[in-house]
């Protein structure tokens, strides 16, 4: 049974504008400790796909959020909210702390698809009761 879906569409401008105002510290609001070690690696590698991977995480978070219904409330936190990805390369939800609890105890299961182009990052997800 579908508990709840949600989406999300970020301009990735304005994740490089945050940023370039607020330098690593607004990546490490939003991303966890393994979202943190991909994004540095991508990001000197290649700075515009840094900035979309930070905005994909953001999107995905932020979809998640509102399939669970809690927005940014606690129990749900942006770095207790991981994007992950599956050996297939299939993106995934990784729950942390008082999330992965309070998640689990509603047996909830969640599924995840992010994109990006130029512009634009994008989310969609889906929130089941077990």
């Amino acid at each position: 049974m579908i508990y709840g879906i949600g989406t999300d569409i970020c301009d990735i401008r304005r994740i490089r504008a945050s940023l370039a105002r607020h330098g690593d510290r607004f990546a490490e609001k939003i991303l966890s400790d393994a979202e943190m070690v991909t994004w540095k690696e991508r990001g000197l590698r290649w700075p515009d796909r840094g900035v979309s991977y930070l905005a994909t995480r953001f999107s995905a978070k932020e979809a998640f959020s509102k399939a669970i219904g809690l927005g940014l409330r606690m129990p749900m936190s942006w770095r207790n909210c991981e994007i992950a990805k599956a050996a297939s390369g299939k993106p995934e939800i990784v729950l942390h702390g008082a999330l992965k609890h309070w998640f689990e105890a509603r047996e909830l299961t969640a599924h995840i698809t992010v994109t990006d182009e130029t512009d634009y990052a994008a989310s969609f997800c889906v929130v089941e009761k077990k």
